[in-house]
């Protein structure tokens, strides 16, 4: 048994006798025990509409895999989550023709892999908060020190390093 295929039974086996994951939002919809209004999927990825939309057509790409951490799915799980987020993308621009679809991934609350797909047009409600959080970004005194030449190449060393 390959590294990866050892990590996914060790995982299904751990929802199975862990309840706080048996309960999973996403584990539900993508065993089709919860309702979800579903654009597109392969075998290890599912493309849902998001019930609270920040626009029309906003969706979430789930892994099928109870994973919390998009960086922890296997290198197959996450080319496939990174496909299926293209392909629905590349409907989202010739049904809605947004001026681009936002990307990102959170995670926070529920702590099931997905990216949020978010078709986004010039003055709307998402590109007003990114157009704020880069203001912020361009001009805090407590993110300018991260701006510094040497702290810059102590941090690229930093992470080339592990």
């Amino acid at each position: 048994m390959k590294k990866n295929e050892a990590k996914i039974v060790k995982t299904k086996a751990r929802q199975k006798s862990n309840p706080r994951l048996a309960k999973c939002v996403f584990c539900e919809i993508v065993q089709e025990r919860a309702k979800a209004y579903r654009v597109y999927e392969d075998a290890d990825s599912l493309g849902i509409l998001d019930i609270h939309p920040y626009a029309q057509g906003h969706c979430l790409i789930l892994s099928k895999r109870h994973v919390p951490w998009w960086h922890d799915l296997t290198e197959k799980e996450t080319e496939s989550l990174f496909r299926v987020a293209r392909t629905i993308a590349r409907k989202m621009m010739k049904a809605f023709r947004p001026d681009f679809v936002c990307m990102y991934a959170r995670g926070r609350r529920i702590p099931h892999t997905h990216i949020f797909l978010v078709p986004t047009f010039s003055g709307d409600l998402l590109d007003r908060f990114f157009n704020a959080l880069e203001r912020f970004q361009e001009s805090s005194e407590d993110l300018a020190q991260l701006k510094n030449r040497k702290w810059m190449q102590a941090t690229a060393a930093r992470l080339k390093a592990v």
